[in-house]
């Protein structure tokens, strides 16, 4: 079988860490919970860490592969003050400024 469409997710933040088990079946987040945050894999999706914060999910059906993709963005989504969570891979995140200080 083979992989047609990718996407590409990035773990921004201190200690975030991503790990796969199971030829791709399960995935192991740490987000800076009390807990690991666990995402077991439909059977069309495969997921792969490259790196410890680079997450790919892979596999023919697009339809899919964007939706667990989403599901796992949605655990810990952009912040958008510091730029932490999990992005997508192309994604750019317009920061707001923070509080003004009076003078």
């Amino acid at each position: 079988m083979e992989a047609k469409f990718f996407r590409f997710l990035k773990l921004v933040g201190v200690g975030f860490k991503a790990r796969s088990e199971s030829q791709g079946r399960e995935l192991f987040l740490k987000l800076g919970y009390s807990h690991e945050v666990q995402f077991t894999a439909p059977p069309a999706v495969r997921v792969f860490c490259f790196k410890p914060n680079i997450i790919c999910c892979t596999r023919i059906d697009k339809d899919r592969v964007h939706q667990f993709a989403g599901a796992v963005r949605s655990c810990k989504p952009p912040e958008v003050y510091k730029g932490k969570g999990i992005l997508y891979f192309d994604e750019v995140i317009k920061l707001k400024p923070g509080k003004k200080q009076k003078k």
